[in-house]
């Protein structure tokens, strides 16, 4: 199995030779290891020239989900692997999840327990982000409980689903991790094979209403077999938005989402 690694990054210049460094340093060699630079604005295209071995690609600043697409489409590989930027890879990884494939081959996604660090100390992971595995499109509507960085996945899924969706600023990964669980079984190792260090500026942490982001992508599965529970699942998160409209006084929220809970009651009421 060969093995194309992707790293989307912005203005990480300190956090990715750390993340490189993780890839190379695997049990199991990664065959291409890219760089999508997102447009950084700080040393990061100096930080990569002193890199060897690896593939940079720098784009304009269009976002996390437009600089995975680029580098999924520009990979030479069967298999592709993410990594985030603030994110490592424990030595191992890759060769557990090699191995699993290997075992079981009409598995073609996979994903691994994760590790959260903050200020260098370890964070209790909670039971709520429990990893799924298997036929399990219903336990991951809720929230996004696949860690980008735990991911290994064969190309054909992208030519099945289509790539991440680049309207999202946030959530991209949650959008696509549906699609993916609608149609595949999901493989999960279950060891802690990724560290995720907290305390620096996230992108999902500044976003305003979030739920937001959940309810386009579910609504863009309404016509599935899911329908039902993805329809009480939207009235789930459209009540959370409204909650917090009427205490901040958000007229719009409030009237945005009180009405798509209308449309939605209406669909699932019989006629009379």
């Amino acid at each position: 199995m060969k093995i194309s690694a992707i790293i989307p990054s912005f203005n990480r210049e300190e956090h990715l030779p750390i993340a490189i460094n993780s890839i190379k340093n695997q049990t199991y060699h990664i065959d291409e290891i890219i760089i999508v630079d997102d447009g950084s604005t700080d040393n990061t295209q100096k930080v990569l020239n002193k890199i060897d071995n690896i593939k940079t690609i720098r784009t304009k600043n269009f976002g996390v989900a437009h600089a995975r697409n680029i580098g999924i489409k520009a990979s030479k590989n069967e298999w592709i692997a993410f990594l985030d930027s603030d994110d490592i890879w424990m030595q191992d990884k890759t060769e557990k999840q090699v191995n699993f494939h290997k075992r079981n081959q009409n598995i073609l996604f996979s994903h691994t327990g994760e590790r959260w660090i903050r200020d260098g100390k370890r964070v209790k992971y909670p039971k709520s982000l429990k990893k799924p595995q298997g036929e399990c499109f219903l336990q991951n509507i809720s929230t996004c409980k696949i860690a980008a960085s735990s991911v290994l996945m064969h190309r054909g899924i992208f030519e099945e689903i289509g790539y991440f969706d680049e309207k999202l600023k946030v959530c991209e990964d949650y959008d696509l991790w549906l699609r993916v669980t609608q149609k595949q079984t999901i493989g999960l190792i279950d060891k802690e094979l990724i560290i995720k260090f907290a305390g620096h500026k996230q992108l999902s942490t500044s976003i305003f209403a979030i739920d937001r982001y959940h309810i386009y992508s579910l609504q863009k599965l309404l016509n599935s077999k899911f329908k039902d529970a993805i329809q009480q699942e939207i009235i789930r998160k459209c009540n959370i938005l409204i909650k917090g409209a009427k205490k901040h006084q958000n007229q719009k929220i409030l009237e945005l989402y009180s009405k798509m809970i209308r449309n939605i009651e209406c669909q699932i009421l019989p006629e009379p």
